[in-house]
């Protein structure tokens, strides 16, 4: 990739294009390039197409496209609001309780339903608060707190 495009940035801008609405096509075409030559293709790399939430490409897009004290950004060429949200089991547990999904699997349409979700809050941003949530579903000892206050205004929070 760094022979033939100069660096990850411009290999994955070359699948980009500002009139997509989100980041999978160039995703798409990121993981293709990436799996290219491996004997077993998708076997670390998730493909999009195939249905996965792609947890990782999102997670390390976050990581490239923002910058705030959480992610050290980098790759300012794609829109944050292009973005999805990186959907493991504890962001889809958060998001199933805060309502932004029904959906049973945490897979690419879930992470699409949920992303928009947050889209209604944070429009231009919608992966803004990934970080602060997954560490009430990785952290023993912050996990209940959420769902004690969740529980707690059940009645105000709407789907």
């Amino acid at each position: 990739m760094i022979a033939g495009f100069g660096s990850l940035y411009e290999c994955f801008l070359t699948g980009f294009s500002a009139d997509n609405e989100n980041v999978i096509p160039a995703m798409t075409y990121f993981s293709r390039q990436l799996i290219t030559g491996q004997n077993k293709p998708g076997h670390l790399v998730a493909l999009p197409e195939k249905g996965s939430a792609c947890k990782r490409m999102n997670l390390f897009l976050r990581w490239m496209a923002r910058k705030d004290r959480v992610d050290p950004g980098g790759w300012n060429g794609i829109p944050l609001s292009k973005l999805i949200i990186p959907l493991d089991t504890h962001m889809h547990r958060i998001s199933l309780a805060l309502n932004l999904t029904k959906r049973k699997q945490a897979n690419m349409a879930a992470a699409l339903e949920i992303t928009s979700g947050f889209k209604k809050i944070v429009p231009d941003d919608p992966v803004k608060y990934d970080f602060a949530l997954t560490r009430f579903g990785i952290r023993d000892d912050m996990d209940n707190k959420l769902f004690d206050f969740l529980r707690s205004h059940q009645k105000q929070v709407k789907p």
